[in-house]
Parts: structure tokens; C-alpha cells; sequence
């Protein structure tokens, strides 16, 4: 049989076609995995460059200045996940993508485990701030009682402080400490003297409770290890003689010495005779001047008129003053006028005294 070449020519001619087409297609296919791969090679370095460079402000952000911490980012009850990065970039954040901040949360699982609160932005990548607000690792503030102030100076402190929330403005200072649990209880010298860490939106009241349960277990403390006297039988006693020795000197020496000269006097029947209780029973009247009419007003805080302790502390004692009417200096002073500066010159004999009056205060 004979066979025509031509055409057996002809048949094999779109094989070859067809591969070279193949080859092409594959070739073409490969190059796109290779973008492909490139582009998420690249995507991906983008992503873990952004998740943890630090965060630089625009200028102008609405941020507000923290307690010595720089800028502060508020995230309030309510606040989704889109909302806070809305705020975010309200408040001056411009880096990275939506996207590349929605996968960073979405990868670390805190979209939803958010804590509401302040938060200092100063240091921050977007990974370790999303690790904040996950963990409320929010802005302490804080509120200081200082030692001597009386109550309505705390109060007035707790009123000025932004942070907290007041929840005791128009209540009398019965009701205050009703609302403590401490019926009945005079507010005056029951709340210790310390610095106080809290976060915004906190309650005056829950500050006041922290420093009454501070105080009761200071208060204990002094009480537990103080050196008999038969005058200060009474922890409320040992409070009231703190709160005079805390009014009548601000250096730390001088107290153990001043609560000395308190419970001579005591001890021998002598009157008291200290400024700072008279100032306190004057209350609002007091102009900041002393006068001789002034000494001689009765008010059961008078103690140029009324032997003994006043009815209840005058101040707020810190632990310094609770330990030195706990332990007292010995020796037989019974008199101290100021020296100058906060410090004090003693003396045993009224004669003595009468004579430091005349080279420390009458000069003066």
C-alpha cells in the first residue's frame, strides 16, 4: 500500500502547535505564582514592619496630656473595635492600612477583649498597643492626702480632681461616712495620709473608703505596739493626740518629743494648751491670725479652756505621728515654743519658756 507523505506531514503539524502553546501557558501560569508569591512576600514584610514600628503622632492630634506620661488615648464604654481605630486616626495614628490594623487584631485575637479605660501612647507599636488594650493596661492616676489636712479639705481635694468620679457632692459628712459604713462616726482624722493610684472614672467614694480602711489598719498597727499610758486608753484617744502632734510640727524629730510634752501635761492634770485645736474649733472663722479673744472663746475644741483631749482629732495623722504618741519621747519638758523653719526650742520650767517666747517669738 503507499502511503502519502504529505499528508502524514499534515496530521503532525498542530501537535507541535499545541505543545508550544503548552509550554507557553505554563510559563505564563509559573510567572503569575512568582508575582504572586513576590507581591505576598512583600505583603507580608509590609505587615510585620507595620505591626511593630513604633507609632508617630501627626501634629495636631486631640489627644490629651496624661499625669506626666505624654499622650493619652480614652477608650469609652461602647467602643467597637472600627470605632477605636476611627479614634485612633481622629487622634493623629496615620500608619498602616485599615486592613493591616483589622488582621493585626483579628491575628491576636483582642478585637472583642478590649478594656475600656486611658491609655498612654508614648512607645507604643500597633502590636504592643492592641496587647494593652486587651489587658487594660490603662493610665494609674493618682490623689495624695496630705498629712494634716482636715475633712473638708479632702473633700475639697476629691471635688477638684477630673478623674474621679463624685458621687458624694451635696452630701453632708454624716451621710458620707453612712454611706462607708461607719454610722455615727466623726469624718475628722479617719482617713491615712497616702499617695492613692486609681483610673479614671473612679468614685470619690471608693477613694475615701480605701483611706478609712489605710487608717484603721494603721491605727492598729500604732495601737498594738504602743507603751501603756493610762490617759490614752482608748485607740480613738491615741488617734486625737496624733492629729494635735501632726498640726504642731511638720519635722519628723520633733514628734516623739511633742507627744512627750502632751502627756506630761496629761498626766498632771495641765491644760493642753495648743493652738491648732482652738484654730480647729474656730472652723470658718478662722481668718488665719490667733488673737487673745481667740484663746479665750470656749468650743469644746478649746484646749486653753477645757482640760484634756478635744472630742475627736483635728486633723489627719500620718503613721509618723500615730507611732510617736505610741512611743513617746521621755524627759520632762512641758513646754515648746517655734524656733523658725518648723522646728521648735523646749524647756522644762515655765521660766525657761518665758524666755524662749521672748528670744524666738517676741523678735520675731
Amino acid at each position: 500500500m503507499k502511503v502519502n507523505n504529505a499528508s502524514r506531514s499534515r496530521r503532525h503539524q498542530p501537535r507541535s502547535g499545541h505543545r508550544q502553546h503548552g509550554r507557553a501557558f505554563r510559563a505564563f501560569l509559573l510567572f503569575l505564582l512568582l508575582v504572586a508569591v513576590a507581591a505576598g512576600a512583600w505583603a507580608f514584610q509590609r505587615y510585620q514592619a507595620f505591626a511593630d514600628m513604633p507609632i508617630v503622632l501627626t501634629e495636631g492630634n486631640a489627644l490629651d496630656a496624661g499625669d506626666g506620661v505624654g499622650p493619652v488615648f480614652s477608650v469609652e464604654p461602647g467602643d467597637g473595635f472600627l470605632k477605636i481605630l476611627a479614634k485612633l486616626r481622629k487622634a493623629g495614628v496615620t500608619q498602616g492600612h485599615d486592613l493591616e490594623w483589622k488582621a493585626l487584631a483579628w491575628q491576636m485575637g483582642v478585637a472583642s477583649r478590649i478594656q475600656v479605660g486611658d491609655y498612654a501612647l508614648a512607645d507604643q507599636t500597633p502590636r504592643s498597643l492592641l496587647r494593652k488594650f486587651e489587658r487594660g493596661d490603662v493610665i494609674q492616676q493618682r490623689i495624695t492626702i496630705v498629712e494634716g489636712w482636715n475633712f473638708r479639705t479632702l473633700r475639697a481635694a476629691l471635688a477638684a480632681n477630673p478623674g474621679l468620679e463624685a458621687t458624694t457632692a451635696g452630701s453632708s459628712d454624716a451621710e458620707i461616712m453612712d454611706k462607708l459604713g461607719r454610722k455615727g462616726v466623726h469624718p475628722e482624722g479617719r482617713f491615712l495620709p497616702e499617695t492613692y493610684l486609681f483610673t479614671r472614672g473612679t468614685s470619690d467614694l471608693d477613694i475615701l473608703r480605701r483611706a478609712a480602711e489605710a487608717m484603721d489598719d494603721a491605727l492598729a498597727k500604732a495601737w498594738q505596739g504602743r507603751e501603756p499610758n493610762k490617759h490614752i486608753d482608748t485607740p480613738d484617744k491615741l488617734l486625737t493626740l496624733a492629729s494635735i502632734v501632726e498640726k504642731e510640727t511638720g519635722v519628723a524629730s520633733e514628734r516623739p518629743r511633742i507627744a512627750g510634752v502632751f502627756l506630761r501635761r496629761l498626766e498632771i492634770g495641765m491644760l493642753l494648751q495648743t493652738d491648732p485645736t482652738v484654730i480647729y474649733g474656730l472652723g470658718e472663722a478662722y481668718d488665719g491670725n490667733i488673737r487673745k479673744r481667740d484663746l479665750l472663746a470656749d468650743t469644746p475644741y478649746n484646749t486653753y479652756t477645757r482640760p484634756g483631749l478635744p472630742p475627736t482629732p483635728i486633723a489627719m495623722p500620718g503613721q509618723a505621728a500615730l507611732d510617736a504618741v505610741a512611743h513617746p519621747a521621755d524627759g520632762d519638758e512641758l513646754y515648746f515654743v517655734a524656733s523658725g523653719g518648723g522646728a521648735h526650742v523646749f524647756a522644762a520650767t515655765l521660766a525657761e519658756h518665758n524666755a524662749n517666747v521672748r528670744k524666738y517669738q517676741l523678735k520675731r
